[in-house]
């Protein structure tokens, strides 16, 4: 997009507004559902995904960012079988990375630990279990250029659960009960939507 036409600050504002009004329905309408094919949440969903992309774009043509997920059509997510109203959720997130820059990552990491600790950038674990137990995840996907590491795929699953789990309950084994039929929402990232837009439109 030319300079001329590039949106402003208030447009891209008034789309984030958006898609936290878009967010507030869609929950809003999950939770007020009349049924499993409630045409309420499918309209919700729709507002949604198009106030994201909407965003998404304008954030893009005014600063050259993009946002952290992408909403899946409905097409892509299975027949939901849980609670119509549960009482707990459960957030599994999944980002991959590549260790593009080892040494970026060496001194990143020994600058946190400070000079007292010689051996934090002695190897790729050491180093990346000293960033993570300083920086939180959305930190590191944030900032994680600076930590010499290259962005792979990503997903988000908000899952429904049907009572809240007793602390200390699931830690043995956090994802062995993920289930994509309890899936109320996800948001995916990956190279491959934008593989799939080049072909729709090659000169994109």
């Amino acid at each position: 997009m030319s300079d001329a036409v590039q949106p402003n600050v208030a447009e891209v504002r008034a789309a984030a507004e958006a898609v936290k009004t878009a967010l507030d329905r869609h929950l809003e309408a999950i939770e007020s559902r009349s049924g499993e094919d409630d045409p309420a949440i499918y309209a919700a969903f729709d507002e949604l995904a198009a106030a994201a992309e909407a965003y998404d774009e304008l954030l893009y043509d005014a600063y050259d960012e993009v946002t952290p997920f992408e909403v899946p059509s409905g097409d892509n997510l299975p027949e939901y079988i849980g609670p119509e109203d549960p009482a707990a959720i459960s957030v599994l997130i999944r980002r991959d990375y590549t260790v593009a820059e080892p040494q970026r990552l060496f001194a990143q990491a020994e600058r946190v630990a400070g000079a007292d600790d010689e051996t934090a950038g002695a190897s790729v674990n050491t180093a990346v279990g000293v960033l993570f137990g300083e920086y939180e995840p959305d930190e590191i996907a944030q900032r994680h250029k600076e930590f010499g590491l290259e962005e792979g795929d990503s997903t988000l699953w908000v899952s429904a659960v049907a009572e809240a789990a007793e602390p200390g309950e699931w830690l043995g084994a956090p994802f062995e009960q993920a289930d994509p039929q309890l899936v109320i929402c996800r948001f995916d990232v990956s190279a491959v939507f934008d593989d799939e837009l080049d072909a729709l439109d090659p000169d994109r």
